[in-house]
């Protein structure tokens, strides 16, 4: 079967991403680079925890990044959650509902595992209230959404 992998287009910026997500990331490397005639980078291949990525400096894009296309990190708890959200929204700007946009553009989901818990509670007052306060933040912030949950009953 063949692999799928992500390719991102970068304006002139490339190597520094790649660099900073594979930092970000544990398990992860750059695979390889190739240049223009001029010396520029042209491409690059990189993993990030074990999944592949390709990108390009393509030159200014017209749209850009946007949220329609994202990387979604599930986190085991919220220590996971503050290192991935704090570290990749450095620069960038946050939205709502663990979404945000690094310094690149690039949006991302920050979600820990015990939301998709709590969404998918029997109660459904209680997966209620727990998507009403995910709907209020930013960052998730999981005592938040298991308080709410709880107040349900």
């Amino acid at each position: 079967m063949p692999e799928i992998s992500t390719c991102l287009w970068f304006d002139d910026n490339l190597m520094e991403a790649v660099e900073f997500y594979t930092l970000v990331f544990p398990n992860s490397e750059v695979r390889g680079v190739s240049h223009y005639d001029d010396g520029r980078v042209l491409a690059a291949e990189w993993t990030l925890d074990g999944r592949s990525f390709r990108g390009i400096n393509g030159g200014p894009v017209h749209a850009g990044f946007t949220e329609t296309v994202s990387l979604s990190v599930s986190c085991a708890d919220q220590s996971e959650v503050d290192y991935y959200w704090d570290t990749l929204v450095a620069g960038g700007r946050p939205d709502s509902c663990a979404w945000l946009r690094d310094k690149f553009g690039l949006s991302w989901q920050i979600v820990p595992v015990r939301l998709y818990e709590l969404l998918s509670d029997p109660s459904t007052a209680r997966a209620q209230a727990a998507s009403a306060a995910m709907m209020e933040m930013q960052k998730i912030v999981v005592a938040d959404l298991e308080a709410a949950a709880d107040a349900a009953g």
